[in-house]
């Protein structure tokens, strides 16, 4: 595998060797990103903490749209838009980092994610002039709120089926705006609403900047959800609301491609989004395992609460290294295509879509690791967890839903395989080849090459090596195997995804640890070294199991006796001490007396 600069798409982290100094790692944000942050963090002390029962019983309907409002003129809103348009012009990781610090607070993260990302964004990046110059500065100081109507009844993975219409008057000034939506976030307070509908009989969506002063709009009462109950979620009507002709967002007919690709950042920054909550309760599970005393002493000082704080650290530094890794390649790649003269919009768009496969992977992960750690601290919390007096009842019920939207799971795991292997039909990423190499191999003598294990993550670098050849493997036959069948084969797509995605995870930790060795020593990383070593172990793990059961679903005989001697080839990893490792970690975390690793 050769060592490459950086990716120049999406998906290349299966077949490309990726150098530890060309990946972005949380530890090199600038003193500005950071005093960003710092005022994020401040902002969230001191206006929403203090008010999160407040927030959450929805008594005061007019405390989140303030809170929004008071973000706007701190800048929080306008972090991506540019200054021309009111906003901070500030860069995609330091957006990133933004949606990280607000997501340890649940219903007003979502408030937060909806009026920034799918509220502000199609705006942004596909908006006239005109368009822009009216709509952008409201939005990013908070004088207006954004809400986005995508999802009906019956459309909800499958957004194209959508039934709301769109129909041009006789006059040709307006369009008359008729059907329903559901599950809008932030509908209850927003002025402005990007709507979803079909002109006519057109197959494919068009979409709309609707303001709710237009009329024709009207709401069923708030939804009564299991978690971020402070976020205002409606059903939205639209009753021959007269939209003017030149509110429609784009080109007609493009609104799914619309749709597609605003979503696609939603879900990188959905990855880096969990981040804050994960963090936020890590420390309150430190700080209450220390305060809470069984057999006459605390409970951290027991193995099996020292395992679950140590994994559920394992879990979060490695979702920092994949999402920040991924965002750094999306602005790479922006700068790139601004450099070779393409638009700011579209350069931004581009971008994200060539690391469309990174951004389901960060959504994954992290959705499912904040899962994770949300769990575990209500097992530590004990019967106080399940009390609505301690935080992890809320942690708990709010980190639900974040495996649902943005496109459920199931949905984003077959979504990255297919993107994989179209990229691969066109030319994209050469992922045929190199299988074919890895099916040759397969019946060759193995080879016995020692490796110079002096050098840091030498033997854990040839482990992924190997973990690539897995997909390589599996998903070179199932593809050839298959063929057009392989996308009605939905268990066989999420058991391949479950391996790109365990390889791209314990890929980004080892690089960012490696690189983060170099800058501060062996000595000082010495944690993080064993949080790569766990979780690379488990990553294994996953791996053998979703490979093996991928190939029992579609091979036999000889052929399948050949891929499961591959398979153990490809998955041998040395035997780690984990338990001592995790204790080590824990004992760190606990005498700093919180998550210290970012």
């Amino acid at each position: 595998m050769e060592t490459i600069k950086k990716s120049s798409t999406g998906g290349e982290f299966l077949v490309k060797e990726t150098d530890s100094k060309e990946v972005f790692i949380f530890e090199e944000f600038s003193e500005e990103q950071r005093m960003m942050a710092q005022a994020c963090q401040d902002f969230i002390d001191t206006e929403i903490n203090p008010h999160l029962e407040e927030i959450d019983s929805m008594k005061n309907p007019d405390l989140v749209p303030q809170i929004l409002k008071k973000a706007g003129e701190l800048g929080l809103l306008g972090v991506a838009v540019p200054e021309e348009y009111g906003g901070l012009g500030m860069s995609f990781n330091t957006s990133m980092l933004i949606a990280d610090i607000i997501g340890g607070v649940g219903s007003f993260s979502t408030t937060y994610g909806a009026h920034t990302g799918i509220g502000t964004l199609p705006i942004l990046y596909y908006g006239t002039e005109e368009q822009k110059k009216k709509y952008l500065p409201l939005l990013a100081t908070g004088q207006w709120a954004a809400c986005y109507c995508l999802t009906e009844p019956d459309a909800g993975s499958d957004a194209n089926s959508g039934k709301t219409k769109a129909l041009l008057s006789e006059d040709g000034k307006h369009y008359l705006l008729n059907g329903q939506k559901m599950w809008i976030s932030n509908a209850g307070f927003a002025d402005l609403f990007i709507v979803f509908a079909k002109v006519d009989d057109d197959k494919n969506l068009s979409a709309f900047i609707v303001e709710k002063e237009f009329g024709g709009i009207t709401m069923n009462e708030e939804e009564k959800k299991m978690g971020i109950k402070g976020s205002s979620t409606r059903q939205v009507f639209f009753n021959d609301c007269k939209v003017p002709v030149e509110n429609m967002l784009s080109d007609r007919g493009n609104g799914f491609k619309i749709a597609v690709n605003i979503l696609n950042i939603g879900r990188i920054k959905l990855g880096a989004g969990v981040l804050g909550g994960c963090r936020t309760v890590i420390s309150q599970c430190i700080q209450y395992s220390t305060e809470r005393k069984q057999f006459g002493v605390a409970i951290n000082t027991f193995g099996a609460i020292k395992s679950k704080l140590a994994e559920m650290a394992v879990k979060a530094y490695v979702c920092e290294s994949l999402c920040y890794r991924a965002g750094q390649d999306v602005e790479d790649r922006i700068n790139d295509l601004i450099a070779q003269g393409m638009e700011d919009s579209e350069a931004k768009l581009k971008g994200v879509e060539h690391f469309a496969i990174e951004c389901a992977i960060a959504k994954i992960h992290g959705s499912e690791i904040l899962d994770y750690v949300v769990d575990q601290g209500v097992q530590i919390y004990g019967g106080m967890g399940y009390s609505a007096d301690a935080p992890m009842e809320r942690a708990y019920r709010d980190a639900r839903i974040t495996r649902i939207y943005e496109g459920t799971n199931e949905i984003n795991r077959m979504l990255m395989v297919g993107m994989l292997l179209k990229k691969a039909m066109k030319g994209e990423v050469n992922i045929f080849d190199p299988a074919m190499a890895v099916s040759k191999e397969l019946t060759s003598v193995p080879s016995f090459e020692s490796i110079d294990t002096s050098e840091l993550f030498a033997s854990e670098k040839e482990v992924i090596k190997r973990l690539k050849k897995v997909f390589l493997m599996v998903g070179g036959k199932a593809a050839m195997t298959l063929q057009a069948k392989i996308d009605s084969e939905q268990e066989i797509m999420m058991n391949l995804a479950d391996v790109m995605i365990e390889i791209y995870a314990a890929e980004s930790a080892i690089l960012r640890t490696e690189k983060l060795v170099g800058m501060r020593g062996d000595e000082a990383c010495k944690h993080q070294i064993a949080m790569c070593q766990i979780y690379l172990t488990e990553a294994v793990d996953k791996i053998t199991a979703a490979a093996k059961e991928a190939i029992g679903s579609f091979t036999s005989g000889d052929e399948q006796k050949v891929m499961l001697m591959g398979l153990k080839r490809f998955t041998k990893v040395d035997l780690f001490n984990t338990k001592e490792l995790r204790r080590e970690i824990a004992d760190h975390m606990i005498d700093r007396g919180r998550y210290p690793f970012s």
